[in-house]
């Protein structure tokens, strides 16, 4: 099953995607307010392709998408050469739910994106080997990322700064494709890995290591979006209706993946994103996906761009990154709009 073309559901995933787009309907998450709208200046929309489980919400919205006006969805692999905000600031895709940081990082650097909304909070889990039992412990320790650009990175870096380290100076950093960094973490030989679904399953089955933070839970994490809305700003401004009816639908996604979650981790499973059912639905479980109406999105580029900022990681100030790379609107007439 190919990413780079509109998935073709077959009867049985079609019927699944009409329950799914039942719920939201029974639940008053279908979008009276839309039939008042002008329909989308554009019936094709480009989402780029998350492969973890967490971006649940983006399969999910497939039919919303459609009863949104979007004849034409597309899940498009994003180019690593490019990173994701840049390939989404390039027009190679229409919008994406990345890690806050990544996207901050982008908009220090001046690609041409808009935050618009927070997905979920949580998803990534630190695990450390026995001997290191907080953040600070991790001065002088090897932590094994993919690169010194990905989110992996951003996040740890982010992390222990918060607590006074200094991540160019103190981290022993040790870069290697994320599936060698995990088996080096297993194996004893780097003393982190940064996981998102499904990893920190993985390696709670099988007892490796410990964790260190969980960002569902652990503050000061968990009071921040992990997982963020961001489009093309030429997408934006040359569509507002259909980055509002997409962003819509991805919201309302959001909730069904909150209220059902069993349906929505078959779904994963039945259209090949996952093969395992139970991993899909113990993530889909604890995420809070139903958080976007009462956490400020604000709250969260301010407490990642401060971190970063600190870090030396970005130049800008967080009122900078707020003022030059957010839009707010459709997410305050959403939260109006879509109220339970």
């Amino acid at each position: 099953m190919s990413p780079q073309h509109a998935r073709q559901c077959s009867r049985r995933e079609f019927l699944g995607g009409l329950t799914l787009a039942g719920t939201a309907g029974l639940l008053s998450l279908h979008p009276r307010s839309a039939a008042a709208e002008p329909p989308p200046e554009t019936t094709r929309i480009r989402l780029v392709y998350n492969p973890s489980i967490c971006a649940v919400p983006q399969f999910v919205a497939e039919e919303l998408l459609k009863a949104e006006g979007f004849t034409d969805v597309h899940h498009v692999p994003v180019d690593p050469a490019l990173g994701l905000t840049k390939f989404v600031g390039r027009d190679h895709a229409d919008l994406a739910s990345s890690f806050a940081g990544s996207v901050i990082v982008g908009i220090d650097a001046q690609e041409p994106v808009l935050l618009l909304a927070g997905l979920h909070v949580g998803c990534y889990e630190l695990f450390a080997t026995d001997h290191v039992r907080s953040l600070r412990d991790l001065k002088g320790k090897k932590v094994g990322v993919p690169s010194l650009h990905d989110s992996r990175y951003l996040f740890v870096a982010s992390a222990v700064a918060y607590v006074g380290l200094d991540p160019r100076q103190d981290i022993d950093w040790v870069t290697r494709p994320t599936a060698e960094s995990r088996q080096l973490f297993t194996e004893g030989k780097v003393d982190a890995f940064l996981g998102f679904p499904p990893e920190p399953q993985e390696l709670r089955a099988r007892k490796t290591g410990h964790v260190l933070v969980n960002t569902t839970v652990d503050h000061p994490w968990s009071q921040y979006f992990c997982c963020v809305l961001v489009a093309s700003q030429t997408f934006v401004r040359a569509h507002p209706v259909a980055a509002k009816r997409t962003v819509r639908a991805l919201l309302k996604a959001a909730d069904v993946c909150a209220l059902e979650p069993e349906r929505c981790a078959q779904l994963l499973v039945e259209r090949g994103f996952t093969p395992r059912y139970d991993y899909a639905l113990e993530t889909l479980r604890e995420l809070p996906y139903n958080k976007w109406r009462e956490y400020d999105a604000e709250d969260t580029v301010r407490f990642y761009a401060l971190r970063l900022h600190e870090a030396g990681m970005i130049k800008s100030s967080p009122q900078k990154i707020i003022a030059q790379g957010t839009d707010w609107r459709f997410l305050t007439e959403l939260k109006k709009e879509l109220k339970q």
